[in-house]
């Protein structure tokens, strides 16, 4: 795993492997499996929020992407173990700034990375709502938490060609 200056154990972490059925033509995982294996760390980290599942069947409300920015630093093949870390860098009252690396667990090195903006939802109107006031201070703990964790270089990239 990528050393960083605070122990990346107080990131949350997700563990999965590559299925051989997220194997494209190319002989490594094919780029949807990899926003896939990110949304199953998102539901680990909503899960461990209070956000997950049955928050969204109790309270009406969910969280739902409004953007998503990939990057795919190398390739993970069949089998390959994969550990996910999340770090939120932000929130308000009614938004989360959340960043996902996808990491081989055995060979360390960095995979992909994953760059999300959450709103939180009303899931009968479907309109934006402020947080319960429990759960905005979960996600506000763990903001605090982690940023003690150096920003992502990743964080804030934008798709361009050079000129």
């Amino acid at each position: 795993m990528k050393d960083t200056t605070m122990n990346q154990s107080e990131l949350f972490s997700f563990q999965t492997a590559v299925d051989p059925a997220w194997i494209d033509y190319n002989g490594h995982m094919n780029i949807a499996y990899y926003v896939l294996a990110f949304d199953k760390a998102t539901d680990n980290m909503f899960d461990r929020l209070g956000l997950g599942e049955a928050y969204v069947t109790a309270n009406a409300a969910s969280i739902f992407a409004v953007e998503a920015h990939v990057t795919y630093d190398r390739e993970v093949v069949s089998g390959d173990p994969l550990t996910i870390t999340t770090q939120l860098l932000g929130s308000d009252a009614k938004r989360v700034h959340f960043f996902h690396q996808m990491y081989h667990t055995t060979d360390g090195y960095l995979a992909a990375t994953n760059e999300i903006l959450g709103l939180h939802v009303d899931t009968a109107k479907r309109r934006m709502v402020p947080f319960p006031e429990a759960r905005a201070a979960a996600v506000a703990a763990a903001v605090a938490k982690h940023a003690g964790v150096p920003r992502p270089s990743a964080a804030g990239r934008r798709i361009s060609l050079l000129r």
